[in-house]
């Protein structure tokens, strides 16, 4: 079994590498890959030094799996050349995810979806992930008619560029290269991505399709607002659900509390719900401040919480991997 690591080098790259590690992921061999201005560096891969090789060198060596976090343009680029000798791509990003061919996967909702045919496999949008887990368990009890959606998405979202942004603004120092058209430190930016004609973004249009995708739910309606926030790392969720059935906040909580990949932290009496500081590190999705809507009928809020570089990327590229191997693909 050998999987190569393309983007290597950059956030959620070192970060799959690290999810890889502490899952011991069953692996013979490891190819780290990455751009030209990173070939010949090393990176740290249980307890061994490995140099970084060049994409092209990657291919050539017929991976298994390729874990991707190299960006839309190389995964255009790459990807097919990868699926063409065999090797088994799982893209982070949005290049593949439109492509009726391509299944969309979260591990905890439809496994089921990807066949030995598909090669490339899309891993969602972070906010899309971590906002179906927590959803689609209900949405099988109870039928989701409409999502309203207000997320509050950390600056590692935007990779090193948000973080360095935040970071030299909080320390005084000049941001020559930001990630964002106006400060982000002690403010709030609703703006995630490129707008298009109708005023949303695309990171708001990313959720809405997504959610529908991966959910085989094409008839949900849904609406969004994509925030930026100045926290480091972990994105959160505002969701409000309609549902096409009646249901009891008691089963709501149990239904919450008996699926896979969710924890709930639900006690406003003693100040618990879930904050990014909680969900820093941790493979989970975190949900709370559940209640009723009482505006709607069989209406429900819901505040959702998780890692964004972890859930959001790496470890549901690694989960995608790991199902692979398993079942001999």
């Amino acid at each position: 079994m050998v999987i190569t690591v393309v983007g290597a080098t950059g956030l959620v790259g070192q970060m799959m590498l690290k999810v890889l590690e502490e899952q011991n992921i069953v692996m013979d061999r490891l190819i780290p890959a990455a751009s030209k201005n990173s070939v010949g560096k090393t990176i740290l891969f249980r307890e061994k030094e490995i140099a970084v090789c060049s994409v092209e060198d990657a291919i050539d060596q017929k991976p298994d799996i390729a874990l991707f976090s190299a960006g839309g343009s190389a995964s255009l680029k790459y990807a097919p050349l990868f699926a063409a000798v065999g090797t088994y791509v799982i893209d982070n990003s949005s290049a593949w995810r439109r492509n009726i061919d391509v299944p969309l996967i979260v591990p905890e909702i439809n496994l089921h979806a990807i066949h030995k045919h598909n090669h490339i496999i899309a891993n969602p949008n972070c906010s899309t992930i971590q906002m179906v887990v927590a959803i689609a368990p209900l949405h099988r009890r109870f039928g989701i008619k409409r999502l309203v959606i207000s997320t509050y998405q950390s600056v590692s979202g935007s990779g090193q560029k948000g973080i360095s942004q935040l970071e030299y603004e909080m320390t005084g120092l000049p941001v020559t290269a930001p990630a964002y058209p106006h400060p982000i430190a002690m403010n709030v930016i609703p703006h995630g991505g490129d707008f298009d004609e109708t005023g949303y973004t695309s990171e708001e249009v990313k959720l809405e399709f997504e959610t529908r995708k991966i959910m085989d739910a094409p008839d949900i309606a849904i609406t969004s607002t994509v925030v930026r926030v100045p926290v480091k790392g972990g994105h959160s969720m505002a969701v409000n659900l309609e549902f096409e059935k009646p249901f009891t906040i008691e089963e709501v909580n149990d239904i919450l509390n008996h699926s896979p990949g969710i924890s709930v932290i639900d006690d406003p009496a003693n100040n618990l719900y879930p904050m990014p500081i909680f969900a820093e590190n941790h493979d989970e999705v975190f949900v709370g401040r559940i209640r009723r809507d009482f505006s709607i009928e069989n209406g429900l809020n819901i505040w959702i919480t998780a890692d964004n570089l972890r859930k959001g990327a790496a470890t549901n590229a690694v989960q995608i991997a790991d199902f692979l191997i398993k079942n001999k693909f």
